[in-house]
């Protein structure tokens, strides 16, 4: 049963002038410390590659948000929400903190859960959906 979707799409662009602007304060304050090692170390990690990795999650972490029914608000935060890789590659979210609670008040005890992400990007938009599964 689907318990939440959500969608997001934003402007690479964005994230650039993020990063120009506040460098590392702006990846700590968003991105956890697995995601700022995926997109450095991305190969030909240039600057457009790093904030084309940054805008996926980024859309991903606002589209798990909306799939929670939260925002980024009632105590779900920016890293609340990590963009991880399964052994096959394809990515999903590891959840913690406010965005844990909010997920577990979602689900009944018996439940398993899964969180399906699908990202992609075209420069200069980038775009993730989230759809939060019980089985």
């Amino acid at each position: 049963m689907i318990i939440g979707l959500g969608n997001d799409m934003i402007d690479i662009r964005r994230i650039e002038k993020s990063l120009q602007r506040f460098g590392m304060r702006f990846e700590n304050r968003v991105f956890t410390k697995t995601e700022q090692k995926k997109a450095h170390s991305r190969k030909n990690a240039g600057k457009k590659v790093i904030a084309a990795t940054y805008a996926k999650r980024f859309a991903a972490k606002e589209a798990c948000a909306k799939a929670l029914g939260t925002g980024l608000r009632s105590g779900v935060f920016w890293r609340d929400m990590e963009v991880i890789n399964a052994p096959s590659g394809a990515p999903t979210m590891q959840l913690s903190g406010g965005a844990l609670k909010r997920l577990k008040s979602m689900t009944p005890d018996d439940r398993k859960i899964t969180i399906h992400v699908t990202l992609t990007d075209e420069y200069p938009w980038a775009q993730a959906q989230v759809i939060i599964e019980t089985l």
